[in-house]
């Protein structure tokens, strides 16, 4: 419960408070306006507070975010964190105004246990007659006393505590370069298991202290930086030339090697990738297109960024994000920058070097990059967001699989009963650019920026409890509509709903689970019987059955249960070329009145086996199959 799907589940949660930080930004940027000139002189001010209350307050914001990520957005762990942070302030605050404040650490400590408590207590049973404060409602009552407890114990620690911090500001820094080298190859490293929020964390918004002109302690790199502590921003200037140039520099590598016939469609994704990690710093789009086919050059990535951290660092430059490093904020934030020019010649270099190595790494060790595969995700054959979800769904085992299903920018963040079940390929057929198994049922499956919208299509899908009858290519080949078979009877739907196949090998495969009923004497044709009571007949060729099962040769029985891509027959195409009139292989569901809906996948070319090329919806899923 608490190994890494549990961390990468509070990393997660940390980047829901992350996202009120840029209007923290924007209102300093605009307070540094000449607003005297249009004879507003009080506007400067009132920005410039609002700016720095996001900051005086983030530890609240830490709070709630942390608790709703962590209870799947339930308002009532939201709830029990704020009224825990209220109780831990004004304790302490009347204990000593000038001892323990409320800090991300605090923030994180009581967001983490609100939502652990409503986990533990949403179905806690009272006596009838104080029901009323059972279940969900008793979490706020239990955060009030652990945060009273909290406060006191931190009363208690608090000196030690800030001792501790300011040593470790201390040992960070007297580590010099060396320390923010560590800390940028921790940082892309982590990235690959969705735990750099972690990381970024401690040395954003605990690492450091300094008092500002009003009196206010502000602790962390990010804090500091706004608060006009000289000293701040060595934590985030270095991320700047990797984010804003060297990863785009990989994206048009990766685009430039290519083939010419996908090289469109790579271009479309990529530059769109390229685009999104120069203006806003989100970079797993561009990181996981190499990390699974080179980890090893993804190490390298890791060791370059932490050099480029140190480079810069010893540079002396300072400057900071509220978000990520991407050139909307390095624009904004850039008066409060020390030598941040130099961070664009530094990024240009950069930028060069990475072009450089990628597209010679690439074409060296021929390395399978998007448009390279043989089967690329990039084809998108699996439609839009709403038709893809439910196969997504059931590439993951389907719904009872799922125990837990989040998203974050870039990724789900699953946990499964059993990650056994998930089939990898079909969800890279389907979009993803990598799936990671983290172990004990944690799963994160990389969709890039529409994985949120994915998550909730699957979320609507699971609440509607549709089952989902997915069909796999019985062939290699070219996916057709069954109207363009040169024979009416199929054209015309006289035998049933479905879709064709020209195939360029001669193998049949199973398209879905279920029982052989029939098998025709001249072997062109087979009958199936799934277990949701769908007949489902394939149909090699067109005019087969005068061959009389010459060049034909069936690898199953009568009776035989079949699964996905399991051999039916062989049969000889230059055969069936000179005596059939057509090799259009149907796959069509005879009893297609029982289907209450059906997906089709774009027409276009399928390997044997390929999931998710037709599926439907059956209308009664009871007292059919065994029974027949």
């Amino acid at each position: 419960m608490y190994g890494i799907g549990y961390l990468q589940r509070l990393g997660r949660a940390m980047m829901l408070p992350m996202t009120v930080l840029p209007a923290a930004a924007i209102f300093l940027m605009l307070a540094r306006l000449p607003w005297d000139s249009f004879g507003w002189p009080q506007v400067p001010e009132l920005l410039n507070a609002a700016g720095m209350a996001i900051f005086h307050f983030v530890p609240y914001v830490f709070a709630i975010g942390i608790a709703l990520g962590m209870s799947n957005q339930t308002a009532t762990a939201g709830m029990a964190a704020l009224t825990g942070m209220f109780i831990f302030h004004i304790v302490t605050h009347t204990y000593d105004p000038n001892g323990v404040q409320p800090s991300m650490f605090a923030g994180a400590v009581i967001g983490i246990i609100s939502a652990w408590a409503h986990d533990r207590f949403k179905s806690f049973q009272l006596p009838e007659f104080l029901q009323f404060l059972g279940g969900s409602r008793f979490v706020p009552l239990f955060m009030s006393v652990v945060s009273l407890a909290f406060a006191w114990t931190m009363i208690g620690l608090g000196e030690g505590l800030r001792s501790w911090a300011a040593s470790a500001g201390t040992l960070v820094y007297s580590a010099g370069g060396f320390g923010i080298f560590l800390y940028g190859f921790l940082h892309r490293i982590l990235v690959a298991f969705g735990l750099h929020h972690l990381l970024n964390h401690l040395f954003w918004f605990q690492v450091g202290e300094y008092e500002g002109a009003n009196g206010a302690v502000y602790f962390g790199d990010l804090p500091r930086f706004f608060a006009g502590d000289p000293t701040a921003g060595i934590f985030m200037a270095g991320l700047y030339p990797t984010m804003m140039f060297a990863l785009p520099a990989i994206a048009f590598a990766i685009i430039h090697e290519a083939r010419e016939d996908l090289k469109p469609k790579t271009r479309k994704q990529f530059r769109a990738a390229a685009l999104g990690s120069f203006l806003t710093g989100i970079t797993e789009p561009v990181e996981f297109a190499f990390l699974f086919v080179a980890p090893y050059l993804f190490l390298v990535h890791a060791l370059i960024s932490g050099g480029i951290m140190w480079f810069v660092y010893e540079l002396d430059i300072h400057h900071g994000f509220t978000f990520s490093a991407g050139v909307l904020e390095f624009l904004v934030n850039m008066p409060l920058a020390q030598r941040g020019w130099l961070l664009l010649p530094i990024g240009l270099a950069v930028g060069i070097v990475y072009y450089v190595m990628f597209r010679w790494s690439i074409r060296r060790f021929q390395l399978a990059t998007p448009g390279r595969e043989d089967a690329t995700r990039l084809d998108d054959w699996a439609g839009d967001i709403p038709y893809r979800a439910p196969l997504i769904l059931q590439a993951l085992g389907g719904k009872e699989n799922m125990i837990r299903l989040e998203a974050c920018i870039t990724r789900l963040r699953l946990t499964l009963e059993d990650d056994r079940k998930v089939d990898v390929q079909s969800l890279r057929h389907l979009g993803a650019a990598g799936v990671i198994r983290l172990g004990g049922g944690h799963v994160q499956v990389v969709f890039g920026t529409f994985s949120e919208l994915i998550r909730e299509e699957i979320y609507k899908h699971m609440q509607a409890d549709i089952q989902q009858v997915q069909f796999h290519s019985p062939v290699q080949g070219r996916m057709i509509p069954l109207e363009e078979v040169d024979d009416p009877i199929f054209a015309q739907r006289l035998v049933g709903r479905g879709v064709a196949f020209i195939p360029d090998k001669g193998e049949l495969v199973a398209p879905v689970q279920g029982k052989i009923i029939h098998i025709h004497p001249s072997l062109h044709a087979i009958g199936l019987l799934t277990k949701d009571g769908l007949e489902v007949l394939l149909h090699v060729g067109i005019n087969t059955s005068h061959l009389e099962g010459k060049g034909f040769t069936s690898l199953v029985k009568i009776g035989d249960e079949v699964s996905p891509g399991q051999p039916l027959l062989k049969f000889h195409i230059p055969t069936l070329k000179q005596h059939a009139k057509s090799l259009a292989t149907p796959m069509v569901i005879t009893n297609s009145d029982i289907v209450k809906s059906w997906r089709f996948a774009p027409y276009k070319a399928v390997k044997k086996g390929q999931a998710a090329v037709m599926s439907v919806v059956v209308n009664d899923r009871e007292n059919k199959g065994a029974e027949k």
